[in-house]
């Protein structure tokens, strides 16, 4: 079953459970879907559906940090539910020896280990693990491997 024909299943079973919260969420997050299917005119693959979840997952952070600065701790607890139930289609994250490994052989192979080779280490990192890390953990990750 691809992913997004389970969104599509879950915003039933939200809607006959009568829980209007993450209703709320995949209702949005399923707008997101069509309004990129449409823009690509062609059905979605299970990467363009985890990329589109990682952007909602984005924006609701930025609108967290706004949420902070106005005091409204309403707002905030919201948006973490929403964070919540779309981290539900996100895969497992991997753990740091995992980053660290992958970033390692990656380097490796690539027979890059100067600090000087930051930004070509940076660019063979996000390949090798598009989609799987945070930018900024890879970041980490690749300073601590050219150390």
């Amino acid at each position: 079953m691809s992913i997004l024909e389970r969104i599509q299943q879950e915003t039933t079973a939200a809607m006959k459970e009568h829980r209007e919260a993450e209703l709320s969420t995949l209702r949005l997050l399923r707008a997101a879907l069509k309004n990129r299917q449409i823009e690509l005119l062609r059905e979605l693959s299970d990467e363009d559906v985890l990329a589109i979840v990682r952007s909602q997952i984005k924006q609701i952070k930025d609108a967290i940090v706004s949420f902070e600065a106005g005091q409204r701790a309403d707002l905030i607890e919201k948006a973490k539910a929403e964070i919540k139930v779309l981290e539900h289609y996100l895969p497992a994250p991997l753990s740091q020896e995992e980053l660290v490994t992958i970033v390692r052989t990656a380097l490796e192979a690539a027979g890059l280990s100067k600090k000087t080779d930051k930004g070509k280490a940076m660019g063979i990192a996000m390949k090798a693990l598009a989609g799987r890390a945070d930018g900024t953990q890879i970041k980490e990750v690749v300073e601590t491997c050219l150390a």
